[in-house]
């Protein structure tokens, strides 16, 4: 065997060792605190979804969804606060992991992959976003970028000894190369035509840029508490993102999908990419808040 990644998973296994006694604790707490009636009816209700079938468990989260859509319609009328929430969204996860990596001293369960796709990306819209607008939304990219430098250097340098770089095995140029060639032929039309590729390889960059990390917990099988916290603010950026431009789509009735400015293809690619993270993420957003709601701090993948 693999001496390396031998001592990775020893690493690993004693941290969810940790996480294990932490959660018997909690437990142990919420018997203490009469909570355990609130838990039974909730752990029901995921036994039952995991029981149905694919077509009902589609409908379910179809029905979701479109529940979650109409309510942040109602709530919120300036769709600029929809990017404005998403950004902070995965903001707070980058926090999340600073604060992991800080206290744990372990980067253990984490992709840097992930982590040098979203530098990529970010730096690529922080760039066309200072050549065009320049706003609020410009201030978080830089602070996100800043932040994810500092994961990176830690990760491949002050932490190194814990990242498992067996188990981070999906190949980046999977991710880049596709991304590049459809935004160098589906992109804005703009004045500037460099800046039009790199805004749209920016956005099909982070449709995927989470793919490494889900790749490396599906290896893993067991996800740590911040790790988990982390994959679902991005799980919850993209709900906000895609939310922004299916409401905008509605309140358009339509219209909006073949502006001139943009391209024929344009829009529907954006929306089609963030569908896509979207989803990605659905599944692992599911496992997570069943967790949660069982009182769990693990998240615990099927085979």
């Amino acid at each position: 065997p693999n001496p390396t990644l031998y001592m990775h998973l020893l690493s690993f296994s004693e941290e969810v060792e940790r996480e294990r006694e932490k959660e018997k604790e909690k437990e142990k707490g919420v018997k203490k605190m009469g909570q355990k009636g609130v838990q039974r009816p909730l752990q029901k209700l995921f036994s039952w979804v995991r029981k149905q079938s694919n077509k009902v468990k589609t409908f379910l989260g179809v029905f979701t969804v479109l529940t979650l859509l109409v309510t942040l319609k109602l709530l919120v009328h300036e769709h600029n606060h929809f990017f404005v929430l998403a950004e902070f969204a995965h903001f707070v996860g980058i926090l999340v992991l600073i604060y992991k990596l800080t206290t744990h001293k372990t980067c253990s369960g984490l992709s840097l992959k992930t982590q040098q796709l979203t530098a990529t990306f970010l730096f690529a819209r922080l760039f066309c976003s200072l050549q065009i607008e320049g706003d609020i939304h410009t201030i978080l990219d830089l602070v996100t970028l800043v932040a994810t430098f500092w994961l990176i250097f830690m990760m491949k340098y002050k932490l190194k000894s814990s990242y498992m770089a067996d188990l981070d095995n999906m190949k980046k140029y999977i991710v880049i190369v596709p991304s590049l060639v459809i935004a160098f032929f589906i992109h804005p039309r703009t004045n500037n035509l460099i800046l039009s590729i790199l805004w749209a390889f920016a956005v099909y960059i982070e449709g995927v840029s989470v793919l490494p990390q889900l790749r490396l917990m599906q290896n893993v099988k067991i996800i740590e508490p911040f790790t988990a916290h982390y994959v679902f603010a991005l799980g919850v950026s993209r709900f906000f993102s895609c939310a922004h431009w299916i409401i905008k789509v509605y309140d358009t009735s339509g219209s909006y999908l073949s502006l001139s400015g943009g391209g024929f293809f344009w829009i529907p690619m954006i929306i089609l990419a963030e569908i896509v993270q979207t989803f990605v993420l659905a599944d692992f957003c599911y496992y997570y808040v069943k967790s949660v709601m069982q009182g769990q701090m693990m998240v615990r993948l099927p085979a």
